[in-house]
């Protein structure tokens, strides 16, 4: 097989939907409860380091992280632990979690402050502590991605800011409200890993965010890219192409290439806490959707209730049909809204029945739509043929674990076949060796 995979990059040009974008990021008041699950990160999960009865703080680490690729978990109201129970994610796993009901008075846990940054290791450690992880959707743990094993070929920090899914506009308003901490954040990485360039890309139809991070820039090196606005823009492999020319391998990683991607919000979360020292307790969202009364943008404590938080945005006008954890293209199912909003949720999206009812599916006719749309330039229909037959051999050979999960290839196929869920257990059989 070749090293790289000849990719058309096309992509869809799904509707933007970006009715929030002018809507100023608004404070929801304190819950009635938290519920911190330990499995808000890619890696091992977190463990909780406190119990029933006990006394906890604004930014208490509450859970401790399971591993080198694992995160801590932070307490974002000071009040007591209710339990320690289990919930059903929105994945289908058992998740351990921490519930904690606040005392309304907030009080910040004593050692909270500024960390002392003097070299690479201090920064990353700091990163470490202070539980951040990939805000922009994968919520891979941050301090594992800014320690890559060739740091000295590393030449350019990717900024991305490309926001390519319908009606998500919270990575625009970070651009906009939080300009200081996204360059305060992008000089520490650059200093601390002595990367020399930095590109921020953002999709053209945010012309005041370009604007004003272009006006921000007082630094050489930091240079703003203009996007097309074509989904998905902002997948890590389309975006360090369309930026700096780079094609990353099959199997590799970003840094294979030279490169580091960190999402603008994860970037101006940096600069915040290398300023304050409070950890990663608070997440803003969009919450829109057809039965929304009120859309707003929307800081919240990680680990409110979903039904709290749209009762905070005017409730809903009709019975949901469809609720989502991110957008309309890559988000998952909530299957109820006790579920809470974890670190890496950037949208809260709810749905009436028309709006999310799946259109009727009809045989393919080999149009090849799904193949000229997919950023990898994968075979999405023989993929399917592939893992309908069992056939594992050709999965792999079709490169079928490469794929993103992005939707492209539904959302472009004229027979409304459900690809992207059928590559999804695909990509389960190729791992389980077979077994469905």
């Amino acid at each position: 097989m070749s090293k790289f995979l000849k990719r058309s990059a096309q992509g869809a040009g799904v509707p933007h939907e970006k009715r929030t974008a002018g809507l100023e990021t608004v404070a929801m008041p304190l819950p009635s409860k938290i519920v911190l699950s330990m499995n808000q990160h890619i890696g091992a999960p977190a463990s909780p380091v406190v119990a029933k009865g006990d006394q906890v703080y604004v930014g208490t680490v509450v859970g401790k992280a399971g591993g080198f690729v694992s995160s801590d978990i932070h307490s974002g109201v000071s009040g007591t632990v209710a339990e320690i129970s289990t919930m059903v994610g929105s994945n289908g796993s058992t998740q351990t979690t921490v519930v904690i009901t606040p005392d309304g008075e907030q009080k910040v846990d004593p050692s909270i402050a500024p960390p002392e940054v003097t070299d690479f290791k201090s920064f990353t450690d700091a990163i470490r502590a202070s539980g951040l992880v990939g805000l922009g959707g994968a919520g891979f743990p941050t301090a594992v991605k800014l320690s890559p094993k060739n740091l000295d070929e590393i030449d350019t920090l990717l900024i991305n800011g490309a926001e390519c899914e319908p009606y998500i506009t919270s990575d625009h308003r970070c651009m906009l409200e939080d300009t200081h901490f996204i360059f305060s954040g992008i000089k520490a990485v650059m200093k601390y890993l002595n990367i020399p360039k930095c590109i921020i890309g953002i999709e053209g139809n945010k012309p005041d965010a370009i604007a004003k991070m272009q006006a921000a820039i007082d630094v050489a090196g930091i240079e703003v890219k203009t996007l097309p606005c074509r989904y998905p823009q902002g997948a890590e492999k389309v975006l360090i192409e369309t930026c700096t020319g780079r094609e990353v391998p099959f199997p590799g990683l970003p840094s294979d290439v030279g490169v580091i991607v960190m999402n603008v919000t994860s970037t101006a979360f940096v600069g915040k806490y290398l300023e304050t020292g409070m950890p990663l307790t608070t997440k803003r969202l969009t919450v829109d959707g057809d039965i929304v009364k009120e859309p707003k943008n929307v800081e919240v404590i990680i680990g409110t209730p979903i039904q709290e938080l749209l009762d905070f945005c005017g409730g809903l006008t009709a019975q949901p049909g469809k609720v989502l954890y991110g957008g309309p293209m890559m988000g998952t199912c909530v299957a109820s809204l006790d579920q809470p909003i974890l670190k890496n949720n950037n949208a809260v999206l709810a749905f009436s029945e028309k709006w999310a009812h799946l259109p009727k599916k009809t045989n393919c006719i080999h149009c090849g739509r799904c193949v000229n749309a997919c950023p990898l330039g994968l075979a999405a229909k023989d993929i399917v043929a592939a893992y309908e037959k069992g056939d594992v051999d050709l999965l792999k050979e079709l490169n079928a674990d490469l794929c993103m999960s992005c939707g492209t290839c539904s959302f472009v196929c004229p027979a409304k076949r459900p690809l992207a869920p059928s590559i999804a257990l695909a990509k389960i059989l190729m791992k389980n060796g077979g077994k469905k």
